[in-house]
């Protein structure tokens, strides 16, 4: 595990930690990585976001409220991480709106079926939009795809944030 000290940071509401430089050029990927590590004895595995500008940052909400975890992280206050790429990823939690799109056309065990990077995939290109139709079509164009057999979205920057109330234009927003 590598450890390093970083100052978490408020991007709209949103805690995020950002890697530092060094740390975010050992991971294996410019893209989405997974990372698992420990913040003041909490053990955690987090997608660790790529900012669109070759480094990556994870947001801290989740880790706070793990299995009843005393964990306080505040903004602008330093706190020691210890992390290292995760081994294994853990699949993402489908939205409902995926979920019930995917269910309808009976797409289910087709996804099911994708690797869990796959997956990761298809949820950050549909997710990456702010507007609720653009969403949505997105959602009806991966359901396409998949009908036809395609396992992972084409034409996608693995590379960008597409976590839209962080970032704009794939570019994690400015502090």
């Amino acid at each position: 595990m590598t450890s390093f000290s970083a100052i978490p940071v408020l991007i709209n509401d949103r805690l995020i930690v950002r890697l530092p430089e060094k740390i975010s050029a050992k991971l294996p990927s410019r893209g989405m990585n997974m990372g698992e590590g420990e913040i003041d004895g909490i053990s955690f595995v987090v997608p660790l976001e790529p900012d669109g500008a070759g480094g990556h940052w994870f947001d801290v909400a989740d880790l706070m409220a793990k299995d009843g975890a005393a964990l306080v992280i505040q903004p602008e206050k330093p706190i020691e991480i210890e992390l290292t790429p995760a081994a294994k990823w853990p699949a993402p939690i489908l939205p409902e709106d995926m979920e019930s799109t995917f269910r309808d056309l009976d797409l289910l065990s087709f996804w099911n079926s994708l690797t869990v990077k796959a997956k990761w995939e298809w949820f950050r290109w549909i997710r990456g939009t702010r507007n609720p139709e653009t969403r949505k079509k997105r959602i009806g164009v991966a359901s396409d795809k998949m009908a036809k057999g395609d396992r992972r979205p084409c034409c996608f920057n693995s590379a960008s944030c597409t976590v839209p109330d962080v970032s704009k234009s794939g570019i994690l927003i400015s502090l």
